[in-house]
């Protein structure tokens, strides 16, 4: 293998300056013994594949079960730590900030975090923790959790979480908090986390990677609160999933399956604690390997906060006006019908009177005859009929006075 810099004539223009070549050294033929070594490995591992499929399928109920029993053996205990006279509430987000740096630092498995998280808050329900060693309760945890669960080569090392801390606790004192939160939780390490809970939940769909990074981290974002500490991994898990669906106008799972018997309380509880996540973990999730789903959150928010802000505009409130007669000017308000109507040679005249006078009956052969006309003592009452009263030529004088005037709104033109 060379490295030596492209040239320019006849090859295409590169950003680095070293590239790889194996002009100088053709490609090593595998001999044919290593060879079907090798294909005898791959089918190997593609049988014990098929054959964990079907056993993890023939097993699940009994590990699904197993789960739930050491979900509840392994909770903490919320109120236990309300009693902690130095660690107070409001110091868990800076602490927690710190974990979710260090957990993206060494590039470990989500259930790692998870993991952490549970050890610190059963150990702190458990013990009296002071005030100056709070984080090193915490890189403790992170440490067991790395070692039970986590890749060896990615395992943090005391001089790592030490360099992390600023020098601030020695060698001896991460060995010494180590051991000492596993014999308070009994070297009983295994908890079953969110996420493995929403991996059982996701199993027979298809993969959407959106939903499931979104799930995971609304689920972080519970880590913050502690509405959330004593709750079950497997609620938190299905109510988590649920609303990530919501949010993403996903389809819900069907009513039998395990994912769609979620605790709606839980799900209202989480939805109400995703308008000011954690900046360091908004960050973490802004980034394309997580599908950026903080920004899709985000966005989602700023969409229902319009909405909710938004009030459709009401019609004014009609206040009765005074009408007046019409003076022939053209306007908004209903031309009134004159007192002295023109004679018409064929149709029908205006309604609703007809003055008593033989020029208006008697015009042309095709007039249609008149329409009545009350007594010259009736008053016109709506649409009902007539009251005794003075009138005036033509019309009632109630229906001069009161013809109500018509107009436009501005909110239905």
């Amino acid at each position: 293998m060379a490295y030596h810099q492209r040239p320019t004539s006849s090859y295409q223009p590169c950003d680095s300056f070293f590239v790889e070549s194996y002009d100088n050294f053709p490609a090593p033929r595998m001999d044919a013994k290593e060879h079907a070594r090798l294909i005898a490995r791959e089918r190997q591992y593609a049988i014990a594949e098929e054959l964990s499929k079907v056993a993890s399928d023939e097993f699940r109920d009994d590990i699904l079960s197993h789960m739930l029993d050491m979900d509840f053996a392994t909770v903490p205990d919320v109120e236990s730590i309300d009693i902690q006279t130095e660690i107070q509430w409001f110091m868990r987000p800076y602490l927690l900030d710190f974990l979710i740096e260090a957990h993206t630092a060494f590039q470990l498995l989500p259930a790692t975090l998870f993991l952490t998280i549970n050890l610190l808050d059963r150990y702190c329900a458990r013990r009296v923790v002071y005030k100056r060693h709070y984080q090193l309760v915490g890189c403790a945890a992170l440490l067991i959790a790395a070692k039970y669960g986590d890749k060896k080569d990615r395992v943090p090392t005391i001089k790592e979480l030490k360099s992390m801390c600023c020098s601030l606790y020695d060698d001896d004192m991460f060995i010494q908090m180590e051991w000492h939160v596993l014999q308070t939780i009994g070297w009983t390490v295994g908890h079953p986390t969110p996420d493995t809970f929403l991996q059982m939940a996701v199993m027979d769909t298809p993969y959407d990677p959106e939903v499931e990074h979104l799930a995971l981290y609304i689920l972080e974002i519970s880590l913050f609160h502690r509405e959330f500490v004593s709750k079950r991994s497997a609620d938190l898990a299905r109510a988590a999933l649920a609303l990530s669906r919501c949010i993403l106008n996903r389809p819900l799972p069907r009513q039998t399956d395990w994912a769609s018997q979620y605790d709606s309380l839980t799900l209202v509880s989480l939805s109400q604690y995703l308008h000011q996540p954690s900046q360091v973990l908004s960050r973490k999730y802004s980034s394309a390997h997580y599908s950026r789903v903080s920004k899709l959150l985000e966005q989602f928010l700023a969409r229902q906060a319009s909405i909710a802000s938004y009030s459709p505009p009401s019609p004014p409130s009609e206040v009765p006006v005074e009408s007046k007669p019409y003076n022939g000017e053209m306007g908004l308000a209903t031309p009134q019908k004159n007192h002295h109507a023109s004679a018409m040679p064929n149709g029908y005249l205006t309604p609703p009177i007809t003055p008593e006078n033989e020029e208006y009956v008697k015009v042309g052969a095709n007039a249609c005859p008149p329409s009545p006309t009350p007594p010259p003592s009736a008053q016109f009452v709506g649409s009902h009929g007539y009251q005794q009263g003075p009138t005036s030529y033509g019309q009632p004088q109630q229906f001069q006075q009161q013809q109500p005037q018509i107009g436009f709104h501005a909110g239905y033109q």
